[in-house]
């Protein structure tokens, strides 16, 4: 299913627990990477194989995102792009952080859109583009303190649709993953205590994601075999949103 061989996977937020993740699924696959985040990853690009490169990149900078979504389309070429990159801050709907507030959604919506339509022409190229947004279950249901949050990962699950829908006929899918709470290094500090233990209480499954299993849905929405699949959010919320 994931013989993702000849095929330039460019993945964002590649140095975080799901990013990395990713980048170990990917290459397993056969994908050549683009590994681009804000930190370095050029460690992590040299561990999985001399033909993964790594960028360094402000996702708030948008000429920065099409001069170095540009170069990577260039030298490598993209078949699939992963959105993963995000901003987590959360804070009450009460709150009036208007920085935290636009700077979630320069990272979290406005980067995606940008990207995408930066990659287009290569992904039109490929003849088999994908295109993959990581939301999450705050964009479906309501949190606690997530106005901010929700409310990007809501805005990228629409996007999504509208991309796919505009895009179907180029040949390039597009759908999203909305996952539950992740076990990542920065998991374990947000979640930590008697308030992770409550969440992971009201997951049916009865515990967090693994990475490998974000990881494992996007290898799928990214092969052959989910060509027919477009404008979709992938849940893999342990059931938390069936209720």
């Amino acid at each position: 299913m994931s013989d993702l061989s000849g095929l330039t996977a460019l993945i964002t937020g590649a140095a975080g627990g799901i990013g990395t993740a990713m980048a170990e699924g990917f290459a397993r696959a056969g994908a050549r990477l683009a590994l681009v985040d804000l930190r370095d990853t050029s460690d992590l690009a040299a561990r999985l194989g001399p033909e993964h490169r790594a960028f360094t990149l402000d996702l708030e900078d948008p000429e920065a995102i099409a001069s170095v979504c540009a170069g990577i389309g260039a030298e490598m070429g993209i078949d699939i792009l992963v959105n993963n990159a995000g901003h987590g801050v959360i804070f009450a709907a009460a709150d009036p952080q208007v920085e935290v507030w636009d700077r979630t959604m320069r990272i979290n919506l406005r980067a995606p859109w940008l990207l995408s339509a930066a990659a287009l022409p290569y992904l039109q190229r490929s003849g088999r583009g994908r295109v993959i947004n990581i939301s999450s279950q705050a964009g479906v249901v309501a949190l606690d303190e997530h106005a901010a949050y929700g409310a990007s990962k809501a805005g990228l699950i629409l996007l999504t649709r509208v991309q796919a829908f505009e895009w179907a006929r180029h040949g390039v899918t597009v759908n999203a993953i909305a996952p539950t709470v992740v076990d990542t290094p920065m998991a374990v500090i947000g979640w930590s205590g008697e308030k992770g233990d409550k969440a992971r209480a009201e997951i049916p499954v009865g515990r967090f994601a693994k990475p490998r299993e974000i990881a494992a849905a996007a290898l799928y929405l990214a092969s052959e075999d989910a060509a027919m699949v477009t404008g979709e959010t992938l849940m893999v919320d342990g059931g938390y949103t069936m209720r």
